[in-house]
């Protein structure tokens, strides 16, 4: 009788345990469905479409729908077929891949063909049966994106190694301008860019600046200009900061500006500490942002005892997410969907930024490595995005100004740090307000 009891509760057993773990199941997956209803995916904050339109277009989807650089080849854009076969080329996985490396193969074969017509615009396009379709700016782009060595006109090569000294700058200013532009630099030299021993403004470490401009040449497509190049060679003869290489100095080729002088950066001024990027129309308050510098540099050396990290990842600015590319072709931004399909990589755009001069230089390696894109901030964003990095963003580059009301009142700018845009002249009158602030603000 013992015996049988022993069995059958055995038996009970196996057939109630079932019974439990399908009872839990079921309350599990309750649960999860419950819970998946119940969720409110947060919202995305969006900063900024794209350049140069309205963030409250409803033509425009509002937020990405997939991740940039993405490897699935895109064949109908051009800039991600030419992009996907350097992602394959360069990948040491894929080097086995046959079908990547014929590709590759293709693409830098019509490439090396091109290269010794990068002067005369008469190369041929891949998959660009429309080239003649596209807007004028965009055409002259993509018959020279290939080209990233032009002749340098205009030199400084002791710029960094002034009064015998065999360290680089704390800060390098290099100030992208135009030939015609006289005004907007002198503007900048007798300010917010004025080489040689800075303050800061909270403490009296300050440093060196120096400051270069960099410029192409006079674009004479643009219409009938007169030839300033002599008044250009007299301003160079007495102030030594223009570097000018031999190309069209169109908006498109801004960024043949970051290539050329990151070469040069690497040549000749390789120890700068630190290199603010920006545009001729900028108002900077340079002492503020060498305390600033400081501090960053302070925390790397900090850092650097634990982490044995010599190269400083700093590049700050007004950072722009989730922004897709211009698609109003009434624009100077905008980017075709037969040139570039996909979002833009997170970015720091608006006229000034500041990075690292060791980021500066791998900026220089990676670039070999990321097709030329028209638009100079979004270039240099996919760049940082190959490093694997991400700009930071502070709140004191101010890229769509102040209000209206506090353009004029010194102590609306106690936290600002870059301000776009200004005039010549409101560039000196603001100097000289914030060189004697009021009492009180």
């Amino acid at each position: 009788m013992g015996r049988f009891c022993k069995c059958n509760g055995r038996l009970l057993c196996m057939c109630l345990l079932p019974c439990m773990m399908t009872g839990h199941l079921l309350v599990y997956i309750l649960v999860t469905i419950l819970v998946t209803i119940s969720y409110t995916p947060p919202k995305i904050s969006v900063h900024y479409i794209a350049s140069g339109i309205s963030a409250n277009s409803s033509v425009f989807a509002s937020h990405p729908l997939g991740p940039f650089w993405n490897l699935r080849l895109v064949n109908s854009a051009l800039w991600n077929q030419l992009q996907h076969a350097w992602d394959r080329q360069y990948n040491p996985i894929l080097q086995g891949n046959k079908t990547g490396i014929m590709s590759a193969k293709f693409l830098s074969e019509i490439e090396d063909e091109c290269l010794s017509d990068c002067m005369s615009h008469t190369c041929a396009v891949p998959h660009m049966h429309d080239l003649n379709s596209m807007p004028e700016q965009m055409r002259a782009f993509i018959w020279s994106m290939h080209c990233r060595e032009y002749p340098l006109l205009v030199n400084q090569p002791g710029m960094c190694r002034r009064n015998n000294s065999s360290f680089g700058p704390m800060l390098l200013m290099a100030i992208k301008s135009q030939v015609g532009n006289f005004e907007n630099r002198q503007a900048i030299r007798e300010t917010w860019g004025r080489s040689g021993l800075v303050k800061g403004e909270s403490n009296k470490k300050g440093g060196l600046v120096r400051t270069v401009f960099l410029l192409g040449r006079q674009d004479s497509s643009t219409g009938p200009h007169p030839n300033l190049q002599n008044l250009l060679d007299l301003e160079n003869q007495k102030y030594g900061d223009i570097l000018q290489w031999d190309f069209r100095d169109t908006f498109f080729n801004l960024t043949l500006k970051d290539l050329l002088f990151w070469h040069w950066l690497h040549q000749y001024c390789p120890t700068a500490i630190f290199v603010f990027k920006g545009d001729d129309d900028v108002f900077v308050r340079t002492g503020a942002l060498l305390d600033y510098l400081h501090k960053q540099w302070e925390k790397h050396n900090q850092w650097k005892a634990y982490t044995n990290k010599t190269d400083m990842d700093l590049f700050v600015g007004d950072v722009i997410n989730n922004a897709m590319p211009n698609r109003e072709p009434s624009t100077k931004y905008y980017i075709p969907e037969r040139f570039y399909k996909g979002r833009y990589p997170p970015y720091a755009g608006g006229g000034g930024v500041v990075y690292s001069g060791s980021l500066a230089l791998r900026l220089k390696e990676v670039s070999e490595k990321v097709r030329l894109f028209p638009i100079d901030d979004v270039y240099l964003g996919m760049c940082m995005h190959r490093l694997g990095l991400l700009p930071s963003h502070h709140p004191g580059f101010l890229t769509f100004d102040l209000p209206g009301t506090d353009r004029g009142d010194p102590c609306a700018y106690r936290s600002v740090l870059l301000v776009h845009r200004r005039s010549p002249k409101e560039m000196l009158t603001l100097w000289k307000q914030l060189q004697s602030p009021p009492g009180r603000c």
